[in-house]
């Protein structure tokens, strides 16, 4: 089972190494990991997506709750929360191809932030599905290089 992880954590040296120390201590494979600075500074938030029973995740999400620095962990349940990803790729166009991955852009929303003459280099962000079929959808123009933020997530309640 798949699991999406919110943990809140002190900014400070360190914490990284033994939250994802605490998962492959554990023998959990993290599929994704972001880390970035909340509205206080002094915090950060981890969004973390392992795959793994319910059961010994749970007990690796209480020692992680327990570890110095964290603040709070969360195990989000499919509908409980709000996620988005953020992929870069650049892909090869030619004047025939150009038109074509312009119009999937379009539909998908994706944006143009860079255009050479045999290359477009393209932002999609949403949900994983919608990046997915994206990226289905144009690797047979030809990706070149692609680089993914992994999710991060919010949830639908306010803590307030």
């Amino acid at each position: 089972m798949r699991h999406t992880l919110s943990i809140l954590v002190e900014n400070r040296f360190g914490v990284l190494t033994r939250v994802a120390g605490m998962f492959s201590g554990r023998g959990f494979n993290i599929d994704t990991l972001n880390v970035a600075p909340t509205l206080d500074p002094s915090l950060s938030r981890m969004t973390i997506v392992v795959r793994g029973d319910d059961k010994v995740l749970e007990q690796v999400t209480k020692q992680t709750d327990k570890l110095v620095n964290v603040i709070k962990v969360d195990d989000f349940r499919e509908e409980q929360f709000v996620d988005r990803e953020l992929v870069l790729m650049r892909v090869k166009v030619t004047p025939q191809t150009r038109p074509e991955v312009l119009q999937i852009c379009g539909i998908f929303r994706a944006k143009i932030v860079d255009m050479q003459m045999d290359s477009l280099v393209i932002e999609i962000t949403g949900d994983e599905n919608k990046v997915t079929k994206f990226i289905e959808l144009i690797q047979n123009f030809g990706i070149t290089e692609m680089t993914r933020t992994g999710k991060v997530a919010l949830s639908r309640a306010s803590d307030d």
